[in-house]
C-alpha cells in the first residue's frame, strides 16, 4: 500500500511535466495562475481608480454642474469632517452590485461622446431625466448606498432631534427608503420636480 502512494505522486508529477504541445501542463498552469492574479489585480485597481472623486469630476460636465452643488451640502462639509464622495452614493460597495453598476455606467460614456450634456443648458434640460433614473435605481436597491452610513436602527432618540427622529421611525414603519424623502440632499432638484402629496 505504501509503495502505491509515491508511484501515484510520481505519475501525477510526470503528467504535469509532460508537454501539451510546446509547454508542460505545469508551466501552463503556473503561467495561468500568475496571469490571472495580475489580471484580477489590474481589474480591481481600475475599478477602484474610477471610484475616486478626482476621477468623477475629471469631465467638465460633472465638475461644472453637480460637483459645485455637492460642495454646498453637508455630505461635503460638516462638523465631524466625514465626507461622502460621489462613489459613496452612486456605486454599491459589494463586488457584484458594484460590477453591475460599473457596466451600466459605461453606457453613460455615450452621453459624453455625443455631447448630450456638454453645456450647462443641455445638462439642465436633461436634469429631470438623469435625476429620475438615479432615484429609481436608489429606490430599487432600498437606498443601499445611503444605508452604508445611515441606518434606522442606529438612530438615537436622545441624540437626534425629535422631529426628524419621529419622521425616520415613521418611514421605517411604512417601509420607506432614504430616497423617498431625501431627493435633492446632495444636488439641486430639477425645476420640473414636484413634491408628492403626503
Amino acid at each position: 500500500m505504501q509503495a502505491e502512494k509515491p508511484n501515484a505522486l510520481k505519475r501525477c508529477w510526470s503528467a504535469l511535466r509532460k508537454p501539451s504541445a510546446k509547454y508542460s501542463v505545469l508551466t501552463l498552469l503556473v503561467v495561468g495562475i500568475f496571469g490571472g492574479i495580475i489580471f484580477w489585480g489590474g481589474f480591481n485597481t481600475g475599478m477602484e481608480a474610477t471610484n475616486t472623486l478626482s476621477f468623477c469630476i475629471s469631465c467638465h460636465e460633472m465638475r461644472d454642474n453637480v460637483y459645485q452643488e455637492y460642495k454646498e451640502t453637508i455630505h461635503y462639509s460638516n462638523r465631524t469632517g466625514v465626507r461622502a464622495v460621489c462613489s459613496d452614493c452612486h456605486v454599491p460597495k459589494d463586488w457584484t452590485h458594484k460590477l453591475i453598476r460599473k457596466a451600466k455606467a459605461s453606457f453613460e460614456i455615450w452621453g459624453k461622446i455625443t455631447g448630450v450634456i456638454d453645456t450647462r443648458e443641455k445638462f439642465e434640460a436633461n436634469r429631470m431625466r438623469l435625476a429620475s433614473e438615479e432615484w429609481e435605481r436608489m429606490k430599487a436597491s432600498g437606498s443601499r448606498e445611503c444605508r452604508n452610513c445611515h441606518n434606522f436602527d442606529a438612530m438615537s432618540s436622545e441624540l437626534q432631534k425629535q422631529t426628524p427622529y419621529k419622521k425616520h421611525m415613521k418611514a421605517k414603519e411604512e417601509g420607506k427608503t432614504c430616497i423617498d424623502c431625501h431627493k435633492g440632499i446632495a444636488h439641486h432638484l430639477p425645476k420640473e420636480y414636484e413634491e408628492p402629496d403626503e
